[in-house]
């Protein structure tokens, strides 16, 4: 491995195809593209403020490092990259990338990133941005903080754990998704989804958990939530009450309590669907 060490890099390409280097306390500046085609990196502490920086990349490790707003666009087509304690005030980071490990990043604006991207792991990541995520598959997700609409939108196999999502149209179109011990916040969740599980999380939605195919919940909350599972096959059991559940397809809801059922027979079989309160509904 060779050192690069209080650099300054300028210009197009400054280190393309660059392999096997170790690079600290450096500085990237305008020119894009600085690490096209690289491979074997490790870059600590170090700075990049121009666009594209990784793409075409294979085998990097980003530690302590900070990506500027104009960095856009500039982890794109990368294999087996591992970043930690790193700030991304770039959009558009990380597409169709595969085998990313992220851990203790900040993203101040985290729009359209990680689109497309395979066999992704986070923990303790701070975003805020819409469209997280779209269209990417395998994530393992362990404190997640989120503000950001339209996360995970066709996105499949994702398990998050520990988290707090901000976010309007959470999950929709997505499959085999697992949510345990977090928070989420937003109409609309998880519209369009196919296999989604809750397990001891906190729900608030209007009209949420609709149009979905095998809705399992088990020891959740369910706060200022109106509207919920119509046309969704649905086993629920629900931790407390909801205020309004409306015409499911079929399966079972049981709560403690239940402040509104509406079964309307011109668009449901009610008989598919069976309702149990704990308390009197």
């Amino acid at each position: 491995m060779r050192n690069l060490s209080n650099g300054t890099f300028t210009g197009e390409r400054a280190l393309f195809q660059g392999k096997d280097l170790i690079i600290s306390d450096s500085v990237f500046e305008d020119g894009e593209s600085p690490l096209k085609h690289s491979s074997n990196i490790e870059l600590y502490g170090s700075m990049f403020r121009w666009k594209y920086p990784l793409w075409y990349s294979r085998d990097i490790k980003v530690t302590g490092c900070t990506f500027f707003e104009m960095a856009r666009a500039g982890i794109w087509y990368t294999d087996n990259i591992e970043v930690r304690d790193t700030i991304i005030e770039a959009p558009k980071e990380f597409r169709r990338c595969s085998g990313i490990l992220l851990e203790d990043i900040t993203f101040t604006n985290a729009a359209e990133t990680l689109w497309d991207c395979r066999n992704v792991q986070m923990k303790n990541v701070t975003a805020k941005g819409d469209y997280l995520a779209m269209n990417s598959s395998d994530l393992t997700i362990e404190n997640l903080q989120l503000v950001g609409n339209y996360p995970f939108d066709g996105a499949r196999n994702i398990t998050v754990r520990n988290s707090r999502l901000i976010s309007k149209d959470a999950f929709w179109n997505a499959e085999n998704v697992t949510v345990e011990n977090s928070f989420i916040s937003g109409e609309y969740l998880a519209w369009n989804a196919r296999n989604v599980t809750l397990k001891n999380c906190t729900v608030e939605s209007l009209q949420g958990l609709c149009y979905v195919e095998n809705l399992v919940i088990r020891g959740c909350k369910f706060i200022n939530t109106t509207l919920a599972f119509e046309y969704s096959t649905v086993d629920a059991q629900i931790t407390g009450s909801i205020d309004s559940i409306k015409n499911p397809l079929s399966g079972t809801v049981c709560a403690d309590s239940i402040g509104e059922i509406i079964l309307e027979e011109d668009k449901v079989d009610a008989s598919q669907t069976k309702i149990c309160c704990r308390e009197v509904c």
